[in-house]
């Protein structure tokens, strides 16, 4: 244990410790976390230490109280109830398909070269900016460009992504609190080669951005062949009206 981190509060060292299990994977989105009274054990304090480390906890959006049964880890919400987290290595296996990653691009950036209307993360942050092709049976399925922000999600800076995709390690690995999805339409343009289609080819573009708390996670940017992709949503009438 470092200096810093001996003259840190217990409750912040407690808090660090619960947040560093969930930010490493080692506690999932709906794992309870121990009881007060055992975490008062194992770190030799008192209540109000204990509830003051989790109440933080709860106030970033990473776990979840529930009377009687305990705390935690927070499931993610997204506005858009309709549209779901889509996993493109899960879709294309999904459809029979063989599925293949090819990362086209890595660098890291200092958050200040970073676009802020993809991203604003903290001053003096670095980012690790992705471009990766998905491919299904060969043929290209997808191209996305992404952005993580390293503050967020350190560990990210290690991982071989040639190996594995970069939203399906984020989901797996990565809790999150809240979700934007935008989809537009526009012509294939620059990524017309990567894409394997002529340049005027209607796309579907999936843009997302994931927060947790106020620190933004990553957003990426997916561009579909507009032959080779639908958005299904089925919707439960609420009032019972006519269609």
């Amino acid at each position: 244990m470092s200096m810093a981190e001996n003259a840190a509060p217990l409750h912040a060292r407690i808090r660090a410790d619960i947040e560093g299990a969930i930010l490493s994977g080692t506690l999932k989105p709906g794992d309870r976390i121990p009881f007060e009274h055992e975490l008062m054990a194992q770190y030799g304090c008192a209540r109000m230490t204990v509830n003051k480390a989790l109440t933080g906890l709860v106030e970033a959006g990473l776990l979840d109280r529930r009377k009687r049964a305990g705390t935690f880890v927070s499931r993610p919400q997204i506005h858009m109830a309709a549209l779901a987290i889509p996993d493109i290595q899960a879709e294309v296996t999904g459809r029979g398909q063989i599925y293949r990653l090819e990362l086209l691009s890595r660098d890291v950036l200092p958050a200040a070269s970073v676009d802020p209307d993809r991203m604003r993360p903290p001053r003096g942050a670095k980012v690790l900016a992705l471009t990766c092709r998905h491919l299904a049976d060969g043929v290209p399925f997808a191209v996305e460009e992404r952005l993580i922000s390293l503050k967020a999600v350190p560990d990210a800076a290690t991982v071989d992504f040639t190996q594995v995709a970069p939203g399906s390690w984020l989901l797996a690995h990565v809790p999150w609190t809240e979700a934007e999805h935008r989809i537009t339409a526009a012509p294939a343009g620059r990524l017309a080669g990567a894409l394997g289609v002529e340049e005027g080819t209607a796309c579907l573009i999936l843009d997302r951005r994931t927060w947790r708390g106020d620190q933004p996670i990553t957003h990426v940017r997916q561009v579909f062949p507009g032959e080779g992709f639908d958005l299904v949503a089925r919707f439960t009438g609420a009032t019972g009206g006519a269609a």
